[in-house]
């Protein structure tokens, strides 16, 4: 089979790279349970700051599934089913991941690779990026797993303008939509990447945990909020990195955050 996920670490900032040049990055079920492997020991690292998901090469992010397998691995109901709980795992990985997750889409952004690209919490797109899920022209069907990142990221009326016509967006349009999160020249991209990853890496890493699980909280749920949830608010105030961050400010340096 071909293909495979590449993991590169830079100190707080881990970049997990689909790598299928030769199939324009399609996914294969091996790519699925690495990516999976991947995303758990990574959401597990407490230095960790940011997680990048991109493709390799400049023609895509990821075309989708890898259709050549189809016929061994999805060819019935009870194979579809054993093949879903890999490509479910890793995508309920990134969707729940505690650190910041970033897609850097350059190219293709379809199917399998926009399910991927849906569950990070930015989305940032060279000019060059097109965004579908025409799994309809396969007599495929999106299972619920799938379905609900793309609900998260875009609601119900895109998410069937995509599913339903088999469209392929642009960039312009994706951002329009608000599939992606900004769009940017191509000569522009790679830097605009680096400074995002920058900026995310070097505020305090625990208060980007709690904002991501706050707002998970008030999405998932629509009971009130326990006390002790009200209370955790606050918790921040009882930190290392609280108090060097008004520390710097009335210093008028830079912070150096530890996560503590």
């Amino acid at each position: 089979m071909s293909g495979t996920i590449t993991l590169q670490r830079d100190v707080h900032v881990a970049t997990l790279i689909i790598d299928n040049e030769a199939k324009r990055n399609a996914i294969s079920q091996r790519m699925w349970v690495e990516l999976a492997g991947h995303l758990q020991a990574l959401t597990g690292d407490a230095t960790l700051r940011c997680i990048v998901l991109r493709g390799a090469g400049t023609q895509a992010f990821g075309s989708g599934a890898d259709i050549d397998e189809f016929e061994e691995l999805r060819s019935t109901k009870e194979k579809g089913i054993a093949f879903g709980k890999q490509a479910h795992l890793a995508m309920q990985t990134l969707r729940e991941s505690p650190v910041p997750t970033l897609a850097a889409i350059r190219g293709a952004c379809v199917g399998g690779g926009l399910e991927i690209a849906a569950c990070c919490d930015l989305r940032i797109a060279s000019e060059d990026a097109r965004f579908g899920i025409p799994i309809a022209k396969l007599g495929g069907v999106l299972a619920y797993p799938e379905m609900q990142a793309l609900l998260g990221a875009v609601g119900p009326q895109v998410a069937l303008e995509l599913l339903l016509e088999g469209r392929l967006l642009n960039a312009a349009q994706a951002c329009a939509k608000g599939l992606v999160t900004r769009v940017v020249p191509v000569d522009a991209w790679e830097a605009e990447i680096s400074t995002s990853v920058a900026r995310i890496a070097a505020l305090a890493p625990l208060s980007a945990r709690w904002h991501k699980r706050f707002i998970r909280r008030l999405q998932a749920q629509p009971e009130p909020l326990t006390q002790a949830e009200q209370e955790e608010g606050y918790a921040c105030f009882d930190t290392q990195d609280f108090v060097e961050g008004y520390r710097a400010f009335l210093d008028k340096r830079t912070p150096v955050f530890q996560g503590k």
